[in-house]
């Protein structure tokens, strides 16, 4: 049976719950902030119980347009490294995110290689080089 997983913020959680275990049979947990909704059921999840959940790792988006108020912009300093969701897309009935912080590149063309030490092959950074013999050279190590 095709499972989604349903993830709603926590000032909802509890709403989510009394849905889940109105439905015949009971939507079940799959962890402390998850639920495991079958497939035919997710379409009679309550809209304002969906609203801001994350659902197989991507945030929930209502089907019915609301307008967005706008943004007002300050200037200021640029913004920091955004955290963004990773799911794994092998398998959508056990989809968990891993939060991926994304880092400024800063190297720069002409910097000096780094080479492996253990294969003939060079990388740009010291955090690539490393990666790669912990991953291709563990006996090195």
């Amino acid at each position: 049976m095709l499972m989604i997983i349903v993830q709603p913020p926590r000032a909802l959680r509890v709403e989510m719950a009394r849905w889940a275990v109105q439905q015949t049979p009971k939507v079940r947990t799959c962890s402390t902030t998850e639920f495991a909704v079958p497939a035919h059921l997710f379409t009679h999840i309550p809209e304002e119980v969906l609203a801001g959940s994350v659902v197989d790792g991507q945030r929930y988006i209502s089907p019915d347009p609301q307008p967005e108020p706008a943004a007002v912009v300050a200037p200021g300093p640029a913004d920091p490294p955004q955290e963004t969701l990773h799911t794994a897309p092998d398998n959508p009935h056990t989809a968990h995110t891993t939060p991926l912080t994304t880092t400024p590149d800063t190297t720069t063309p002409d910097s000096a290689p780094y080479p492996c030490g253990a294969c003939p092959r060079e990388f740009t950074t010291q955090r690539g080089r490393d990666m790669h013999r912990r991953q291709a050279h563990p006996e090195v190590d």
